[in-house]
C-alpha cells in the first residue's frame, strides 16, 4: 500500500496523479471491458428463470460477513456454485477484484459504482437496501476539542474519494455551510483512517458504527470523542461486472442469490442477541455491550420495489461529487440494471419494502 500522501498536498494535483495510474489500469484491462461493451444488448435481454447446472458465481464476504449471515439464518443451500468468498469490502479492492475478474458479485455502498463509471469500468447495480440511519460517525483524534461538524473549519480530514465515508464526510461539510476549501482533506483509504488519528495526521475521520466503539475504548480517556450526525449512506447495495451480467447463466445466479441476501439481512434484525453472539464478539472481538452499542444502532433493512429514490440519491451523490471536481457530471441512471429491481422486495415480508 503507498504511503499517504503528504498533508499539504494539493487536492487536484494528487487527484490528478491518481486519475493517471487508473487510467493506466483501464488500459490494462482494456479487453475485459471492451468484452463489457460488446455484448450491453444482452443486458436488455429477461432474466433466466432457471439458474443453470453448473453454474459458478466469485461473491465478496468481507470478514466472513455474508456465509455467516446465511449460516446462521438457514439460507446456506444456494443454487449454484460459490467458487469462492472473497474477503473483499472496500469499494476500491472491490473495483480492482473486478478489473481482474477474480470477483463476480459485491457488496458496497453508492460511492463505488460511481468510482468505477468515472475509471472507465462498466458494472452495474442489480439491488437495493436502503439506510435511514447514520452507518458512521466522526471520530476525533486524542485530545482534540472538536465537538461539531462546525468545527472542522481549518481542520484535516480523512478523505476517500471512492468509499462511503468519503460521501459523507462531503454531505456533512455541505450540511454544516463548509466548502470543499474550509478543510483540508487529506487523501487516504478508509483502512488508514485509525492509524491517522492515532498518529495525529488526522484531526478528524469518519469511522463506522462498528469501528467507534473500539476505537473510544482505546483513547477515549485521552481526550478522542466522536460526533454523530444526521448524515446517512442512502444506498446498501449489490453489483457486479457488465461482463457478468451479460453471461445468461451467470445472470440468473445473481437474480436467484438477491432473495437470499435480502432474506439474510432480515433475518439478522429480527435476531439481535443471536448476531450480536455470533458475529460482533466471537469474529470482531467486541464486548457484549460493544455488540448491543453497534446493534442498538443497526438499520432496519429496506428494499423498495421502485428504485427511484435510490437514483436519485445517486444521483445527488455524483452531482456532489462533481462539484468538488472528483469526477465527470453524468447520469446514473446506466448505473442501474433494472431487470433485477423487484426481486429483493418480493422475497422479503411487506414491513420491509419500502
Amino acid at each position: 500500500m503507498p504511503a499517504p500522501p503528504a498533508s499539504g498536498i494539493d487536492r487536484r494535483l494528487f487527484l490528478s496523479s491518481l486519475l493517471g495510474v487508473t487510467a493506466a489500469a483501464a488500459g490494462l484491462s482494456g479487453c475485459a471491458e471492451a468484452g463489457a461493451a460488446a455484448d450491453t444488448a444482452s443486458l436488455k435481454d429477461p432474466l433466466a428463470r432457471k439458474v443453470p447446472a453448473g453454474t459458478r458465481l466469485k461473491i465478496s464476504s468481507f470478514q466472513n460477513f455474508q456465509q455467516l449471515q446465511l449460516k446462521l439464518a438457514g439460507l446456506g443451500e444456494l443454487p449454484f456454485t460459490v467458487d469462492d468468498w472473497l474477503n473483499i469490502g472496500a469499494g476500491p479492492d472491490v473495483i480492482n477484484a473486478f478489473r481482474s475478474q477474480s470477483l463476480e458479485l459485491a457488496n458496497n455502498a453508492g460511492i463505488p459504482p460511481i468510482q468505477a463509471y468515472h475509471q472507465g469500468f462498466d458494472a452495474k447495480i442489480v439491488a437495493i437496501n436502503i439506510t435511514r440511519r447514520p452507518n458512521y460517525l466522526f471520530a476525533t483524534k486524542p485530545g482534540s476539542g472538536i465537538r461539531a461538524v462546525e468545527d472542522f473549519r481549518g481542520k484535516r480530514l480523512a478523505f476517500s474519494q471512492g468509499q462511503a465515508q468519503g460521501v459523507v464526510l462531503l454531505r456533512a461539510l455541505k450540511e454544516a455551510g463548509l466548502g470543499y476549501d474550509d478543510a483540508e482533506l487529506i487523501p487516504l483509504t478508509s483502512n488508514q483512517f485509525l492509524t491517522a488519528l492515532q498518529s495525529g495526521q488526522v484531526d478528524i475521520a469518519p469511522l463506522g458504527n462498528t469501528q467507534a466503539p473500539s476505537y473510544l475504548k482505546q483513547y477515549g480517556d485521552k481526550g478522542a470523542r466522536t460526533i454523530p450526525t444526521g448524515v446517512v449512506d442512502l444506498l446498501n447495495l449489490l453489483w457486479a461486472p457488465a461482463t457478468v451480467l451479460a453471461d445468461r447463466a451467470k445472470a440468473a445466479a445473481v437474480a436467484a442469490y438477491i432473495p437470499y441476501w435480502a432474506k439474510g439481512a432480515v433475518w439478522q434484525y429480527e435476531h439481535p442477541d443471536e448476531w450480536n453472539r455470533e458475529y460482533y464478539v466471537r469474529t470482531q472481538n467486541l464486548t457484549l455491550e460493544q455488540a448491543e452499542s453497534v446493534t442498538a444502532l443497526a438499520n432496519k433493512p429496506l428494499f423498495p420495489p421502485s428504485w427511484d429514490e435510490a437514483i436519485a440519491w445517486e444521483q445527488e451523490t455524483a452531482d456532489l461529487l462533481a462539484e468538488g471536481g472528483y469526477v465527470k457530471r453524468f447520469d446514473v441512471g446506466g448505473l442501474f440494471d433494472r431487470r433485477f429491481e423487484p426481486l429483493a422486495a418480493e422475497a422479503v415480508p411487506e414491513e420491509y419494502r419500502r
